[in-house]
């Protein structure tokens, strides 16, 4: 099968697999069957992609054209290829863990749950594989409606109310701050194409481009940058597996891919010297701020959700210090937050599941209890931190180095700040599962471990966080290429 035939099959794939749901509605067995042969056969076909990528191909496809010079089009280049292999290499662990979970807890709409997580993962696709700005931003949109029905799926009150933050901030931002930078950038350049280099005229005005990179910035308000940030939060009211997907697999990924696509392949590295010191004072701030709040937040998911906030603004940090070692750092931690992140939802789902507990305060000896869950909290943990051997200490690696060779000492002192900050919301968690007597009501009320296709997931996704430090070679090859110049 041909390169163009293949980034065809990988965006009708997650298509064709929620029509499949939908016809097996009846019959959960097969439902969830046609989930995780649809999330399989789709990750094959990505990786049928990277090696032409390696070598330095760029595989293309244009589905229409509607205006001249502005197609629907997409292009798979090394950023790309990488988040592409995230979403659907994850999609599949997700799959099994959302069995477990969906099943052990009856929640209800099961079918509708499946049915949309398809469909984000095919608009994550289609994003990753984005030729240009406007095809970028279809999908986008896109992928926030598809979501909306999974952040409010409890029904409930809260669920709505967190679902109206999560559309309207998201939506906002994208229509009053994104789609004006896309116009703009067409004005001036004559193309939305994503090239090596950046597309906008060298006689641009500073003030312009600076207005124009604060535009992007804001309006991809899936990066949750400060202050456009409530709406991950907010969202913490759907299911666990659903707070996987918007934290590690799909849409906060598809927010900081957006970022780092955006700043290489639309500005260039060299166009933007001197007009980011205000998005590192930013991110900065986001960093910290985010980190305090997580420091002082019981509830587990709402600790985890500013957590995600917090590493999310490392990626814009690291892009915004425009070193080519930032750079591939920041690449290299869109993988390593999502598999450690991913890998400590899947723990706070699965304590739910066993103990119905929702807060920090009260896991006081659940590491005897559940070792296996709380272990591989801790291998996410190590990770978030910036820890070996998990994955997030080579991509804060070369954070440090690249921020240390522009003398961008602020980030420095941030990163590191925020790595002592990501250890006091942390390790006491991990104190008090593991060394702390059992609670009285954990005395009275015993539990074990998580049903197994629960744990199966878990040990999967903290395998896979040690393993992409100890063999980070694709992706860190992938992240190079983004800095080799056009």
């Amino acid at each position: 099968m041909t390169t163009d035939n293949m980034i065809l099959a990988s965006l009708i794939l997650p298509l064709c697999g929620a029509v499949g749901i939908v016809l097996a509605r009846r019959w959960p067995n097969l439902r969830e069957s046609v989930t995780l042969v649809t999330a399989i056969v789709l990750f094959m076909c990505v990786c049928q992609l990277l090696t032409p990528v390696l070598a330095g191909a760029r595989p293309e496809l244009t589905l229409l054209e509607p205006l001249p010079g502005l197609p629907f089009a997409f292009r798979v280049e090394p950023l790309g290829m990488l988040f592409a292999l995230i979403a659907s290499g994850l999609w599949i662990v997700n799959s099994v863990y959302s069995i477990g979970y969906m099943r052990s807890n009856g929640e209800k709409h099961q079918t509708r749950f499946y049915v949309c997580f398809a469909l984000a993962i095919g608009a994550a696709l289609a994003i990753a594989f984005s030729a240009n700005l406007l095809t970028l931003f279809l999908f986008y949109e896109l992928l926030t409606l598809v979501t909306y029905p999974l952040v409010t799926h409890a029904g409930t009150d809260s669920a709505r109310k967190g679902g109206r933050i999560y559309l309207g901030i998201l939506m906002g931002t994208s229509v009053l701050f994104l789609l004006p930078a896309v116009i703009y950038t067409w004005h001036v350049s004559g193309t939305t194409d994503f090239r090596p280099g950046g597309i906008l005229p060298n006689d641009l005005a500073p003030g312009a481009v600076t207005a124009l990179l604060a535009l992007f910035m804001f309006g991809i308000g899936k990066a949750a940058l400060m202050p456009f940030h409530r709406w991950l939060p907010a969202a913490m009211v759907a299911p666990t597996p659903v707070s996987a997907l918007l934290h590690a697999v799909a849409v906060v990924k598809a927010g900081v891919f957006s970022v780092l696509k955006v700043i290489v392949y639309v500005f260039g590295l060299g166009a933007l010297a001197g007009a980011t010191d205000w998005l590192i004072a930013i991110s900065g701030f986001t960093i910290v701020a985010a980190s305090v709040v997580a420091l002082n937040a019981d509830n587990l998911k709402r600790r985890l959700a500013y957590s995600t906030v917090s590493q999310l603004s490392y990626v814009i940090l690291a892009a915004a210090i425009l070193a080519p070692l930032s750079v591939v750092g920041a690449a290299m931690h869109i993988a390593a937050h999502a598999l450690g992140k991913i890998t400590l939802f899947f723990a706070a789902g699965a304590i739910y599941t066993a103990s119905h507990k929702t807060e920090v305060s009260q896991l006081d000896g659940i590491g005897r209890r559940m070792p296996w869950t709380m272990a591989t909290f801790g291998i996410g943990s190590l990770s978030m931190i910036g820890l070996p051997p998990a994955a997030g200490f080579v991509s804060k690696w070369y954070m440090v180095s690249g921020a240390m060779a522009q003398a961008q000492w602020f980030a420095v002192m941030v990163i590191l700040v925020s790595t002592l900050l990501n250890a006091a919301y942390f390790l006491p968690i991990l104190h008090r599962a593991f060394l702390r007597p059992l609670s009285a009501e954990a005395v009275a009320h015993p539990h074990g471990e998580a049903p197994l296709l629960i744990l199966v997931a878990l040990v999967c996704t903290a395998a896979g966080t040690l393993a992409l430090f100890f063999f980070p070679d694709v992706p860190l090859a992938l992240a190079r290429q983004l800095v080799v110049a056009p």
